[in-house]
């Protein structure tokens, strides 16, 4: 499959506490299969990572999984990935991962998962991209962090413009819907590299 556009996930390589996570994660990856699209993501098979990946492919989706040498036993490296790389540091897998992406969303995840998310946002901000980027709050699981990023504003440490370039939703299909409305009509930059 020649996908259409391509999603990259940050989420957690464990599943949580409450099956919500889970069967959040599962709607995701079908909504990205059953739309002609591409998952990238970490490149593991354990917690939500496991999930989102083998509801993509389940789905007819196309799966392709960055991680660092350092965890492709702790994660245990995805082998039924489209395409798995195999990388020698996180600042190489992030890179990649942002490359090959169109968009991004954050499942709950750990202290991983709201790094990377912080940092696709920070370079949105600073104009190194322009990808849509959602937050996907599952069972109330960013309540804490968005109502800290409120009171950042109040604080004067952010501008409300810099909150304006996350989209939040509960839904799957509604949020991971809008951030594909806003993937320009241009062909990915990997499906251009391969054409060259």
């Amino acid at each position: 499959m020649n996908p259409e556009f391509s999603i990259c996930v940050y989420c957690g390589s464990r599943p949580g506490e409450r099956v919500e996570f889970s069967k959040a994660a599962e709607a995701v990856g079908q909504w990205i299969g059953q739309h002609r699209g591409q998952l990238v993501y970490g490149g593991g098979r354990t917690g939500l990572m496991g999930t989102v990946a083998e509801a993509t492919r389940n789905a007819g989706g196309r799966v392709v999984g960055i991680i660092p040498k350092a965890l492709v036993d702790r994660e245990l490296a995805n082998p039924l990935c489209d395409e798995l790389h195999v990388v020698d540091t996180m600042h190489e897998r992030k890179a990649m991962m942002g490359e090959r992406a169109d968009a991004f969303v954050a499942l709950p995840g750990g202290i991983g998962t709201f790094e990377e998310l912080f940092e696709i946002w920070t370079w949105r901000q600073l104009g190194y991209h322009d990808k849509p980027t959602g937050i996907l709050n599952t069972a109330g699981y960013y309540d804490g962090l968005l109502g800290f990023l409120a009171h950042s504003v109040r604080e004067g440490f952010m501008g409300d413009w810099q909150m304006n370039l996350i989209r939040t939703g509960t839904n799957p299909t509604e949020l991971l819907s809008a951030l594909r409305a806003e993937v320009p009509l241009h062909p990915r930059a990997d499906r251009l590299a391969e054409n060259l």
